[in-house]
């Protein structure tokens, strides 16, 4: 620790900071993880440096950043870091964008945990943005004209298909015959209901 902070000292007029610089952060942060007072000091320096946008194209300082916002409550202010962040790590940002999300719900209820349901609703409301997700999210749904062959499978022949019809599905369709087996599972489920 002493050592990089030498080195920021040294370095904090440097555009780009030296590699060297850059990857001693980057181990810093996978170390003191479990150390908070260390980290959120490690945090404050480089976040307070004028080099800290390379500092942030580091996917274990951006995760260090994050960690200590979220600990001191401070949900916006992750949620920007993340925004503007050039990390290439962009699974992981998403990941880390609903990480700040879901806290955020458990402080509001006072809670230390999510149930499925529950994130999945977080994640509905509050989907990253496109800095992160240029492509948007994958949408998990089947396209329309699926749904109605599916349907009208169920409505026509069987709400609880075979293997054999099932696997015959899911070749006409292409998909997996595990989608179409829950898929079926699912629809008799919402018909009880």
């Amino acid at each position: 620790m002493k050592q990089f902070m030498a080195m920021l000292k040294k370095n904090e007029n440097e555009h780009p900071p030296p590699t060297k610089l850059l990857d001693l952060a980057g181990q810093l942060c996978q170390e003191l993880q479990s150390s908070f007072p260390s980290l959120e000091k490690l945090v404050e320096a480089m976040m307070g440096c004028k080099n800290k946008n390379y500092f942030l194209t580091n996917i274990h300082v951006v995760r260090a950043c994050v960690s200590v916002h979220i600990h001191k409550g401070q949900h916006d202010a992750a949620c920007r870091l993340l925004e503007y962040c050039k990390a290439e790590e962009k699974e992981e940002l998403v990941q880390l964008w609903h990480e700040i999300h879901y806290r955020r719900v458990m402080d509001k209820h006072q809670t230390d945990f999510l149930t499925p349901l529950q994130k999945f609703r977080c994640r509905k409301r509050n989907p990253p943005p496109v800095s992160l997700c240029p492509e948007g999210l994958k949408n998990r749904n089947y396209s329309e004209e699926v749904r109605k062959q599916l349907h009208r499978f169920a409505a026509e022949v069987t709400a609880n298909p075979d293997k054999k019809q099932r696997e015959r599905l899911a070749r006409d369709m292409n998909l997996q015959p595990t989608q179409v087996y829950n898929w079926f599972a699912n629809y008799r489920r919402r018909q009880k209901s």
